[in-house]
């Protein structure tokens, strides 16, 4: 199968990274090369572009398409949060702009084995790098009823997080819960007919919730924004593209975190904490998509773009 992944906010994205014809960029998601093909187009032959992805398709399927430039390219199979380890190992000590294009790919929705969707009966996987060696399978089959419900809870931001856990806990007393198909029968059971009737698709938010412990997403950017900010040049502008309130509300509290000079409690007299202000917020709200791109990629409607300078 073809790795389809329509880029979101393409423009917004390469306008907001400011490119440098000889510049050093990094795309922390790479799948299937969208992005990355317009920024290597704009820096080439001269700039560098140091790609990422944790799924082993998605850098074959890059490297695929971004072949002609593949001199200026570096394709690494590696989760983002370890960003500073991969930029310093490849020689280089800053660069001059980063994106990251947060949550699941099109191409991993679209790929039923893969377990990510709830619309098509599929073992219940969820791994973004397949080496992994922690299912959704396993989850909802080995954790207790307190621990599916702070992930449905918390990950999911789901109000049935506690029935829907208990009905998992009851219906793998009689078999294996293996399949996408069985989960979603499970949660719909579990969910009163007229919550089902509302708002998206039942399995969306619990199969949200997985996803994201099977692939420990929030931490993993938490860590990785850290990082990020500290390998950027002066003047670098870092770029996140987020999905969902979570992965948005982390982006958002790390980016004001590092626009500010003090983080003493406002009681004191005077600051204590010796913080230096690293970057300057430049999108005050995010940029979302425009109508006709909702339109044509429905799957961008929630999509939340922020960008930040260092300083």
């Amino acid at each position: 199968m073809e790795f389809n992944h329509i880029p979101v906010m393409l423009n917004e994205t390469i306008k907001m990274l400011n490119l440098k014809p000889n510049g050093i960029y990094v795309d922390c998601t790479l799948g299937g090369g969208g992005h990355a093909f317009e920024i290597i187009k704009r820096i080439y032959p001269h700039g560098i572009l140091i790609g990422l992805d944790r799924d082993l398709a998605a850098i074959n399927a890059a490297r695929e398409r971004l072949k002609d430039f593949k001199k200026n390219i570096h394709f690494v199979n590696e989760n983002f949060r370890n960003l500073k380890l991969v930029v310093k190992g490849l020689g280089y000590e800053k660069v001059d702009g980063i994106l990251y294009d947060l949550g699941v790919s099109s191409y991993q929705l679209d790929q039923p084995e893969r377990g990510f969707t709830y619309s098509t009966d599929a073992p219940l996987d969820m791994r973004m790098d397949m080496k992994n060696k922690v299912t959704a399978e396993e989850l909802v089959n080995k954790l207790s009823k307190q621990e599916l419900t702070k992930i449905i809870k918390d990950y999911g931001e789901e109000r049935w997080a506690s029935r829907i856990a208990e009905f998992i806990v009851r219906e793998r007393q009689n078999r294996k819960i293996k399949t996408t198909g069985q989960l979603v029968s499970i949660i719909k059971k579990a969910i009163p007919a007229g919550a089902r009737r509302q708002g998206p698709h039942p399995a969306k938010r619990t199969f949200q919730a997985l996803r994201i412990a099977v692939n420990d997403e929030l931490k993993a950017v938490e860590e990785s924004l850290k990082d990020a900010v500290d390998l950027l040049k002066t003047k670098a502008r870092i770029c996140v593209i987020s999905f969902h309130s979570l992965e948005d509300r982390i982006v958002k509290s790390i980016f004001l975190e590092m626009a500010s000079n003090c983080s003493c409690p406002p009681e004191l007299p005077v600051c204590i904490c010796n913080k230096s202000k690293k970057l300057e917020i430049i999108t005050k709200k995010p940029i979302v998509p425009q109508a006709d791109e909702i339109e044509k990629n429905p799957r961008s409607r929630s999509a939340k773009l922020r960008v930040a300078e260092k300083i």
